[in-house]
């Protein structure tokens, strides 16, 4: 169901956000004011394992998922009776996690008998680049054209945005994507998990030029490809490491990351100038990479829209802003929705 509405006013999304090894809450007015954000992390689990364990993350999701959607209402001060649509992560993700915070909104809407909106994991990072929270300094939404970014563990996907919910595939990965080359990378120099946050953080005190890592460009393709700079790290620690050469870690993590962010700054100002796009979002799990912000952001030929730090990792409140958008625009699911664990956005 898709029948175009024109926009209300004062409409308050509770999102519950289950897909990996974030338990998530929050509610939202008219997609981008912030009334509650609640998140429960698992790091400290997972870390032991030095990434995330599937079935470890789903029990943990059923232990945390009722007293963090009812902290949620606590902070926004609200009743399931004055909210007017529920949203939930329906895909992509782990299915354990999916089909928890699936059927905590499916007792709520049953319960409420308010409507049930499934959302796109993929979509609310978008979508993250709308939120206003009162803290935040005020800023213009972006104007379309809008070229996306979306970068994570699991996805590098580059697109446009013609309108709100209307999306054209450019390109994504070919193999790793950009978050999963920090982790591995991560890995390979022995720094903890997770991997993004410790190879950043040694990127800060190494030389970005120490090491020519290659970049993968793959002219005439909007696609993505990290695996092979991947494999040049491997094999230049293994080549270190037979020389019993001490491996310079904070140098090679700084010109690994360099690396990653020429790629995908330089693919998204192409796809900018080419589709004649002034906004850029960049959105996901990698865009708090300090480096992959400084780089878009210290240019002027774009208008660069990267979320706050706190919304660029899974969160509710992005599930809110991409279920606003679809309350409005008439989209509505049923109790019979399940979850879509490799679920496309286009």
């Amino acid at each position: 169901m898709n029948p175009k509405k024109p926009s209300q006013q004062n409409t308050r999304i509770l999102a519950v956000e289950t897909s990996c090894d974030e338990t998530a809450a929050a509610i939202l007015v008219d997609g981008r004011k912030i009334l509650s954000n609640v998140v429960a992390t698992q790091i400290d689990l997972h870390a032991k394992f030095g990434g995330v364990f599937p079935e470890m993350a789903s029990r943990q999701h059923i232990l945390t998922i009722y007293p963090v959607v009812e902290e949620a209402l606590n902070q926004a001060h609200l009743s399931l009776e004055e909210l007017d649509a529920i949203a939930v992560t329906r895909g992509p993700g782990l299915a354990g996690s999916l089909v928890v915070g699936m059927n905590m909104a499916k007792a709520l809407s049953l319960g409420s008998g308010l409507p049930l909106i499934g959302i796109n994991h993929l979509e609310g990072h978008l979508y993250s680049a709308w939120i206003q929270s009162e803290m935040d300094e005020p800023q213009n939404p972006p104007e379309f054209p809008i070229i996306a970014l979306i970068v994570s563990g699991g996805h590098s996907t580059l697109m446009v945005m013609k309108d709100h919910l209307q999306y054209e595939f450019l390109g994504s990965t070919l193999d790793d994507a950009a978050g999963e080359a920090f982790d591995k990378v991560a890995r390979l120099l022995n720094l903890p998990y997770p991997g993004g946050p410790s190879v950043q953080k040694a990127a800060e005190r190494g030389n970005p030029a120490a090491f020519n890592f290659p970049r993968s460009w793959l002219e005439g393709s909007w696609d993505f490809s990290f695996s092979g700079l991947k494999t040049a790290v491997l094999r230049e620690v293994r080549t270190l490491e037979g020389k019993g050469i001490v491996i310079p870690v904070e140098d090679m993590a700084a010109s690994f990351q360099t690396a990653v962010v020429d790629v995908l700054t330089r693919k998204a100002f192409l796809a900018a100038e080419h589709f004649n796009a002034k906004h850029i979002v960049v959105a996901g799990g990698v865009s708090a990479n300090r480096a992959l912000r400084n780089a878009f952001t210290e240019q002027n030929r774009f208008i660069i829209h990267i979320p706050p730090l706190k919304y660029c990792t899974d969160n509710a409140a992005m599930i809110a802003a991409a279920g606003y958008q679809r309350f409005i625009h008439g989209f509505r699911d049923d109790l019979s929705m399940d979850v879509f664990p490799n679920w496309p956005l286009v």
